[in-house]
């Protein structure tokens, strides 16, 4: 099923309110889908990935912020069926990571990850796999395997770096390798299928300040800087979607309702492409989370000031155009994946 999901991260019954995505990319509302879990029950969660999908699009997992479990989900042809719902190794885990069937969850409160594996249709905790960020403030962000599932990353607020961690065979993390990041407040990051991380950095909100940089990983668990930080002119930027051929990265700007879009080099550097590729309401704070659809033909941002979902078509030459949105949603709500 083409599909986007978002999480209402309601405090009492957090739900996943699933659209069906068109041919034009338009969305139809399935339904929504309990996760049996709470949310924190606060607008603007402060994490990207709070809801992602499998690999292969069979499985979508989200962070229950205010009852400290994760949910795994069965993808079916008519909506979501709940599978599971389990403890997530710490207080207030705000992010996911999938690869195959290895799972890792940010826990906010506890600045730690914890491992589980889907088996049988279930989460089993990954027994022994935790382990701490580079300190009790690191405040994590967001948490991501590579492509090739060898690195776990993390960006850490509070403490300006980021974390990654090596895995092995098992699934076990080593480490981590915590690096200062390029520029203020890393916040949201993407990959490219080549392995190049881009992070935007957030500057603590400040007017003006946004950027992204880039960084390679040089071995299993160990970045190293490419494309220290680039600024979009915008303010408060926090989520990263690379396009699936590699080439534009599309960052959101909380504070003024912007895309902006950066050019990605063979080499993994970065330059500003457009600073406004697109906008939900220019000049207006709200858009946040961001994913492009499996195909690549799709950008979706979620506007919790708005309670809306917005989609654009991705041109070929990189540039956005609008598809229309759907409203309906409560000011918590928090998270996007698409399929």
């Amino acid at each position: 099923m083409e599909a986007v999901y978002v999480q209402t991260n309601d405090a009492q019954k957090n739900e996943v309110v699933a659209y069906r995505r068109e041919s034009d990319g338009s969305l139809s509302n399935i339904g929504s889908f309990e996760t049996g879990g709470n949310g924190t029950g606060k607008p603007h969660l402060p994490s990207q990935r709070s809801i992602v999908l499998s690999d292969d699009g069979s499985w979508l997992l989200v962070a229950n912020g205010g009852s400290d479990t994760i949910s795994l989900f069965a993808v079916e042809p008519d909506g979501l069926r709940l599978a599971d719902a389990v403890p997530s190794g710490g207080g207030t885990p705000t992010s996911v990571a999938v690869h195959g069937s290895l799972v890792y969850v940010a826990n906010n409160a506890d600045a730690n990850v914890a491992g589980f594996t889907i088996a049988s249709g279930k989460l089993v905790t990954l027994e022994g796999s935790t382990r701490t960020l580079s300190g009790d403030g690191a405040d994590p962000a967001q948490i991501s395997f590579s492509p090739d599932g060898t690195t776990l990353v993390v960006t850490e607020r509070g403490s300006n770096a980021i974390s990654a961690f090596a895995i092995d065979e098992q699934g076990y993390a080593s480490g981590p390798s915590t690096i200062a990041s390029a520029g203020e407040t890393p916040y949201g990051f993407d990959f490219t299928s080549a392995g190049t991380l881009v992070v935007t950095e957030a500057f603590g909100g400040a007017k003006g300040k946004a950027a992204a940089s880039s960084y390679a990983v040089t071995e299993p668990g160990r970045l190293s800087p490419v494309s220290a930080s680039v600024a979009d002119t915008r303010s408060e930027v926090c989520w990263a979607a690379v396009a699936k051929d590699g080439r534009f990265v599309y960052v959101t700007n909380f504070g003024d309702g912007t895309i902006s879009s950066y050019a990605i080099a063979s080499d993994g550097t970065i330059e500003l492409a457009e600073a406004v590729a697109g906008s939900t309401r220019l000049g207006e704070p709200g858009v946040r989370d961001e994913a492009i659809s499996e195909d690549g033909r799709f950008l979706y941002a979620l506007d919790a000031d708005t309670q809306m979902v917005h989609g654009w078509r991705i041109d070929a030459d990189g540039r956005l155009s609008e598809v229309g949105a759907a409203d309906g949603l409560p000011s918590t709500v928090a998270g996007l994946a698409a399929s």
